[in-house]
């Protein structure tokens, strides 16, 4: 008896597994959960399945007649690929031929093309081997991130050449914007076969007609036509609108037609507008070549805020679909069409109306969303909520069909997408990167067919300022299009690079227009954030979820997160994840906000809420409050505004000088500096000039090395600062802390930490140095302060209280929020003198360990064998008046000396950790836990808890 069909192909898969010593399905999976003959056959009414044969995670089979297209059955397979988990491999076969096509996400396509009597070839028996026993085997090497770039890289000298010729850069992106869609169009066969490249070719021949030929191309993409006796599909959508093509060069045509052969198809959208927006705009193009944001962090976003309650709303549709279908569900009456309105008519739906209705919302609830990127750039956000969207829709056609229903077209279109981008240049490659997305995601799931015209007008990508309406007057508030989601990520700018990065009239607009709710010095991200919040209150929006520069979870902008937290709930949050922005690796905040979810979670893991400042519940230290004991105990260095330093060599010659006109000489006005840098690394030899204590500029002419220097240095800049005050006294430091300038001057050493850094070690420091603002010193010269603040206790106290900065994700420390909020143990706090417990027990035992540990990192640092101690120069002082003194100098003592003290910094020593410094700060965290009478082994945790009782303790208390 002859087989059927069906057994044919199965007995002939059979055939292959004994072949390549691979099990059966019967024989691996009885219950084909994952790998299986009729892989998702019909549950309801039989019938063939999505593949004839399917290996979870390895390969999708489909058998054919034999001489039938192998290309359907392809299609086939990709047009069911998500419903069978996305093979790597799909595998078509008539039984005497192969092919097999490889599918990993993010690498190109790979395509192996064979007959049967071909597998005694040993090339082609590995390959069907591999499909059966090594999958990996046939994944393709190049990538589609490698192929983008190198596609962007090969555009770019064209755009180059373009912009040099034409000074209309908006002009040249659409022309290059033009020109890269029709590769891609050519690519995917909607352009007709081979006449892009005949354009070319003729353009090469004929110069000067190249640009009549795009011409006549784009006018036909316009509406539709004929060009060269073949027929053009209408694409318009504002791509080809009616502005033509700007002249080429044979260079360049030559560089197109290299080009021509380029596998547009699989470029990754993800990066494709990132890198053009940096080759066509020159404020960006220092960053071409660097970093791409990873998809995957973009749908750290994109997931919670929008997939996640849209998955929810389809499985409960899909429980009422398969409760209509197997009865345990009633359908629903409807009203007959054109029954008497007085006395209307009603029936029952059938099970499978009632299901396909129920389908049919669902979908048309997808049709209706609208997600919203205030900040879109050049809308990868949006390209990936997209295609989200879509997979959800389709997914939920296949398992429709699997329970029987007739599966329709997919609707889903970029209609649901809105975008805000002040960038023309990146508003346009937005758009494209869009419609090349829809296209690319058709054909990744087998639905080639696009009605026209090809691309759909996408107003609602605006070009336009996201914070402010400019054409009202006086500027108002913009208004954002209403939204059910928000997801983006604004511009990182700090409330200080504001007003370098954008106008001093913009950034006093902005603040003027959202005072009520974002503080004046709050980094920009923050307007997003409050203008968001705004949305959800006003029911215009439901949930958003925005990138944020890490520091907005203290300080002044967590203002905004304070707001949200107070109308609404973060129910999703990354306190501090690795992302790239504008092509730089920096650290990040991921917070969504909005109707709630049912679990929140917090970097990954279940909270049962997420406050504020994006730390654990149970360990929010976020409500301690400063500590009177501890207000101006701390304080900034200075901060210069202007090129006050100096080169010790040239800070010397100076201090040797001849005394001044004034009778003084210039050590009245020299200090050697300390930067956050030296306090962990080896010092740089550098001075800072400093007229803090002169009252006035004639007074300051009076030194006449050191006012030469910045009248040529600091004047020419300070002297158009947009502060009145700082522009007319130039010769100022901008800022100096009235508590560091009294100190200084009554003590010979206080304590400085780095602001940032990626240990929080502190030092002491001999009064005569002067700190710029990138330290932060504490008023105490004492051992038992330096050995409380260098505690476990203290740093995790820092760490949770701060924020992070730059790439090296360093702890930023600041007098505030990291030191007055610190309680220091009872009767050792930092409004009493030393003296006043230099009997106590508890404080002997801290200095003792403290000071151990000073003087054994000071050994490591300086080894006698390696350094020589120099006394700094004497500086010329006046008749009757005693030299100052400064520090002496510590130098290598040969050349060989300073190759090895090059590695001895404390970054370093921290980084290694050897066992003696470790026994060090054990001792030390022991001396301070039994301070506070706490086990001297207390775990952290345990150890912030107390910490925080005692802060709120003491300031109800006033202390």
């Amino acid at each position: 008896m002859a087989l059927t069909e069906r057994a044919a192909a199965q007995e002939h898969f059979l055939d292959l597994c004994r072949l390549f010593g691979h099990q059966t399905p019967a024989e691996a999976d009885p219950t084909g959960q994952d790998y299986a003959f009729e892989k998702g056959a019909s549950k309801t009414g039989g019938g063939e399945g999505f593949a004839d044969v399917w290996k979870r995670d390895n390969f999708a089979w489909e058998y054919k007649k034999k001489k039938r297209d192998l290309g359907a059955a392809l299609e086939q397979l990709t047009r069911y690929a998500s419903a069978l988990d996305n093979p790597p491999l799909h595998v078509v076969c008539d039984t005497v031929r192969f092919r097999i096509e490889t599918r990993w996400t993010n690498t190109v396509t790979a395509k192996y093309e064979f007959e049967l009597e071909q597998l005694a070839e040993p090339e082609k028996f590995g390959w069907l081997r591999a499909v059966f026993h090594d999958p990996e085997a046939l994944r393709p090497k190049q990538t589609r991130a490698s192929l983008t770039r190198e596609a962007a890289d090969k555009f770019q000298t064209i755009s180059d050449r373009l912009q040099h010729r034409n000074p209309d850069r908006e002009a040249v992106a659409h022309f290059v914007n033009q020109l890269v869609f029709c590769f891609f169009a050519n690519s995917v066969k909607l352009l007709p076969e081979g006449l892009l490249r005949k354009l070319i070719e003729i353009g090469l021949k004929r110069p000067s007609k190249a640009k009549d030929y795009f011409d006549k191309l784009f006018a036909e993409m316009e509406k539709g036509g004929e060009f060269d006796l073949t027929e053009i599909k209408h694409f318009n959508g504002g791509l080809f609108d009616g502005r033509r093509a700007l002249a080429l060069e044979p260079d360049e045509l030559g560089l197109l037609l290299a080009l021509h052969s380029f596998r547009w198809d699989l470029i990754d959208p993800t990066i494709f507008g990132t890198l053009f927006e940096r080759f066509l705009d020159p404020d960006k193009r220092a960053q071409i070549g660097a970093h791409y944001t990873d998809p995957d962090k973009i749908m750290q976003i994109v997931d919670p805020v929008v997939m996640r309650p849209l998955r929810r709303e389809w499985e409960a549709a899909k429980a009422q679909i398969e409760g209509y279908l197997d009865g345990s569900a009633s359908p629903p009456m409807v009203e007959i069409p054109g029954a008497s309105a007085s006395k209307p008519t009603r029936r029952r739906l059938t099970p499978l109306q009632a299901a396909t209705a129920a389908r049919d919302a669902f979908i048309d609830r997808l049709c209706g969303l609208s997600i919203l990127d205030p900040a879109c750039g050049s809308g990868n956000f949006l390209y990936l909520a997209l295609q989200a969207v879509k997979d959800l829709e389709w997914k939920a056609l296949l398992e429709c069909e699997t329970l029987g229903l007739v599966r329709p077209l997919p609707r889903v279109s970029p209609r649901i997408l809105h975008g805000i981008e002040i960038n023309p240049l990146a508003a346009e490659l937005a758009r494209t990167v869009i419609w090349i997305g829809d296209i690319q995601w058709g054909i990744a799931n087998g639905l080639s067919h696009r009605p026209e015209p090809i691309l759909e007008k996408l107003d609602s990508i605006e070009c336009r300022d996201a914070l402010v309406d400019w054409r009202q007057d006086p500027p108002a508030e913009a208004a954002w299009p209403p939204a059910e989601f928000i997801v983006g990520n604004p511009p990182f700018l700090g409330g200080s690079r504001m007003l370098k990065e954008l106008s001093e009239n913009y950034v006093q607009t902005i603040r003027k227009i959202y005072a009520d709710r974002v503080p004046g010095f709050s980094d920009f991200v923050c307007w997003w954030f409050a203008k968001a919040s705004d949305q959800i209150q006003k029911k215009s929006s439901q949930r958003a979820g925005f990138v944020a520069t890490n520091s907005i979870r203290g300080g002044v902008n967590r203002t905004v997160l304070d707001h949200i937290t107070g109308h609404t709930n973060i129910f999703e949050a990354y306190s501090n994840e690795p992302w790239v922005n504008e092509g730089a690796a920096v650290r990040v905040s991921i917070i969504c906000f909005g109707a709630g979810e049912p679990q929140c979670r917090l970097d990954n893991e279940p909270v049962d809420h997420i406050p504020a400042n994006l730390q654990t519940p149970g360990r929010n230290l976020a409500s301690a409050r400063p500590q009177r004991s501890n207000v101006g105990a701390s304080f900034l260095g200075v901060k210069k505004g202007g090129l006050f330093d100096i080169a010790g060599g040239l800070a010397r010659t100076m201090l040797v000088e001849p005394l001044n006109v004034n009778g003084q000489g210039n050590s009245a006005v020299l200090a050697p500096r300390i930067a956050g840098s030296d306090l962990v690394q080896r010092p740089n030899d550098e001075w800072m000039i400093n007229f803090s204590a002169v009252n006035s500029e004639e007074q300051a002419m009076a030194f006449e090395a050191p006012f030469a220097w910045i009248a040529e240095h600091v004047k020419p800049v300070r002297i158009n600062n947009r502060r009145q005050s700082r522009a007319t006294k130039w010769w100022l430091f901008s800022e100096v802390s009235p508590t560091y300038q009294r100190f200084s001057r009554t003590v010979t050493r206080y304590i400085a930490t780095p602001r940032v850094a990626k240990h929080r070690i502190f030092s002491f420091l001999e009064a005569a140095f002067l700190i710029d603002d990138g330290c932060v010193a504490i008023a105490r010269d004492d051992n038992t302060a330096f050995g409380i603040l260098h505690s476990r206790f203290h740093e995790a106290w820092s760490l949770r209280l701060g924020t992070f900065l730059g790439v090296g994700n360093d702890p930023r420390y600041t007098p505030t929020t990291t030191f007055e909020t610190f309680p220091f143990p009872e009767g050792l706090t930092p409004d009493l003198p030393a003296s006043a417990y230099a009997d106590d027990p508890r404080a002997i035992r801290i200095a003792a360990a403290a000071k151990a540990l000073d003087e054994k990192r000071r050994a490591w640092l300086n080894p006698p064998d390696l350094v020589e101690i120099v006394p700094e120069v004497v500086p010329t002082a006046a008749p009757g008046e005693a030299p100052r003194r400064y520090p002496d100098r510590i130098l290598p003592r040969n050349a060989e000396a300073a190759v090895k003290l090059k590695d001895r910094t404390l970054t370093n020593l921290y980084n290694q950790r050897p066992a003696w410094l470790a026994a060090l700060h054990e001792a030390l965290d022991r001396a301070v836990a039994s301070a506070y009478g706490w086990p001297e082994d207390i775990a952290t945790d345990e150890a912030l808890a107390r910490l925080l009782a005692l802060n709120l303790e003491r300031a109800a208390a006033g202390r």
